[in-house]
């Protein structure tokens, strides 16, 4: 009997070990499908997209960065870790007034823009990695850097569709500056304001019908039924015209196609960065045949705007609790009576 005891001892023991091994060796933090990290004792793992990264202690918290992407400067300002870029890509469309000030003082150089990086310039900074989205047609001159011992990173953000994930890169930065702390703190605000806010929405009465974006040319792109925009006008309780529709994309449809579908929008939103109903009929006089142009409301993203710089595509990345609360304000005004639009602008 002892020895069955013994034996049932020594089993469950093992069965332990197993499912600790198995535990730690599948420790990921999951961000979304597109990136997740894992702490180590030698450092820290992350993937990326397709890409893999693995970080030794001796080579985190970075203290020397570059960013070739605005959009990532959201999450920098965020941590309040300005100070460790040393180089930006396309300075103008950044829109954070502390970071044109070190431009300006040339603590941050500008290494380029989305035609031509400046890979000399990149070099003699020597920066601990480069964080940037990926462009196929770059591929050369990542590689021509990652030869120069430049770490490149590449985070697609921009290819989340859910908000909070999409604020959540925030904690792999954090972990990447020595900010972590700071990182978890921040992310949780977030997510709790955005979580109170879709709760806020519910107890609306009304859930108006709403259309999204602009004509180029002779063709509309609609936010695809599945992107962050659509999730937006879901989580801000509207109906978004597309909101059966599947894709993570843009839809293109002519305006012939839309006004079919417009009957009975109430609110237009994300309707660019123009100034009023007259510029946009300047550019496009159809648009003055859709209901919504005459009897409903129209935002544009040009809340916080600065000559090329738009805040929307900096902040707005990582605080979607803001993005949301804007969102709701248009279309619930009566639930935030006293708050003022963050990003949005409605044209008169």
């Amino acid at each position: 009997m002892k020895l069955r005891i013994l034996l049932l001892f020594v089993f469950c023991t093992l069965i332990s070990c197993k499912r600790e091994q198995k535990i730690s060796s599948n420790d990921w933090t999951v961000i979304s499908k597109k990136l997740q990290y894992k702490n180590e004792a030698t450092g820290l793992n992350i993937k990326s997209g397709n890409n893999t990264y693995d970080f030794k202690t001796n080579q985190v918290p970075f203290k020397k960065v570059i960013l070739l992407n605005a959009s990532l400067m959201g999450y920098v300002s965020a941590l309040n870790a300005e100070n460790l870029v040393v180089g930006i890509s396309s300075p103008e469309y950044i829109y954070s007034e502390k970071v044109q000030a070190l431009i300006k003082d040339g603590k941050i150089q500008n290494v380029g823009n989305e035609q031509k990086y400046d890979v000399e310039k990149i070099i003699s900074l020597q920066p601990d990695a480069i964080f940037t989205n990926y462009i196929a047609s770059f591929e050369n001159t990542y590689q021509l850097l990652k030869n120069n011992g430049i770490q490149v990173i590449f985070f697609d953000e921009y290819l989340e569709q859910k908000a909070l994930e999409k604020a959540a890169y925030i904690k792999v930065f954090g972990k990447l500056f020595g900010k972590e702390k700071e990182a978890e703190a921040k992310y949780a605000e977030i997510e709790k304001n955005y979580n109170e806010l879709k709760k806020l929405a519910l107890t609306a009465k009304d859930k108006p019908v709403v259309l999204a974006n602009e004509m180029y040319g002779d063709v509309w792109y609609l936010p695809g039924g599945k992107t962050s925009v659509a999730n937006f006008i879901s989580d801000a309780n509207a109906e978004y015209i597309l909101k059966n529709n599947n894709e993570e994309k843009a839809v293109t449809m002519s305006f012939e196609e839309v006004f079919s579908k417009a009957d009975k929008v109430q609110y237009w939103v994300n309707a660019g960065n123009h100034t009023s109903k007259k510029e946009m009929l300047s550019i496009n006089p159809f648009y003055g045949k859709l209901g919504v142009f005459s009897k409903g409301k129209i935002y544009g993203i040009s809340g916080r705007e600065n000559k090329k710089a738009n805040d929307f595509f900096e902040s707005g990345v990582v605080r979607a609790d803001w993005v949301l609360k804007d969102y709701i304000k248009i279309f619930h005004p009566e639930l935030l009576t006293n708050y003022q639009l963050v990003y949005m602008k409605e044209l008169q």
